[in-house]
């Protein structure tokens, strides 16, 4: 992959704080739900209710389609990403704790780690097979495509 368009992927990544997932309900349909994530180069990841519909969803079928948007005043200055992969849920102890280091460290806010409270958390991790990144600075509906032959993830745990 060119590095310039793997450098703007990994910022886009960095710079966000949610996502929109889209995952498939048992009907066929797509839900889509927006979740916090942390990254660790092109591997993301984000938890939930174990009890969730996401989480039931993925257990089922784990592919997931994805968009990560930035903040912007004007359009000429939309940037954002639209991703295809699969995700895995995440059951190792070491694996939680590595996931949640990177998500302290991207929401100091959480304290010492984070939580559902009572509720049991699913931990998953997306791998893209797919990118898309939206650059409008590079004109109105710029968008440059990335296969997974070029994609190197290289995931926490």
């Amino acid at each position: 992959m060119d590095q310039t368009l793997r450098h703007e992927i990994l910022s886009i990544l960095e710079a966000g704080q949610d996502l929109t997932l889209a995952t498939l309900r048992e009907d066929g349909f797509p839900q889509a739900t927006t979740v916090s994530y942390a990254s660790d180069g092109l591997s993301i990841y984000f938890g939930c209710s174990a009890q969730s519909q996401k989480a039931r969803n993925l257990a089922r079928d784990p592919r997931v389609s994805l968009t990560v948007d930035l903040p912007y005043e004007a359009w000429s200055q939309i940037r954002g990403l639209s991703i295809g992969g699969t995700a895995t849920r995440l059951t190792a102890p070491d694996q939680a704790l590595a996931v949640g280091r990177l998500f302290v460290a991207k929401f100091p806010e959480l304290g010492n780690g984070f939580s559902l409270g009572d509720q049991e958390m699913a931990l998953f991790c997306i791998t893209p097979l797919v990118i898309s990144v939206l650059d409008y600075r590079k004109g109105f509906g710029h968008v440059d495509h990335v296969e997974a032959a070029e994609l190197e993830t290289a995931p926490v745990a």
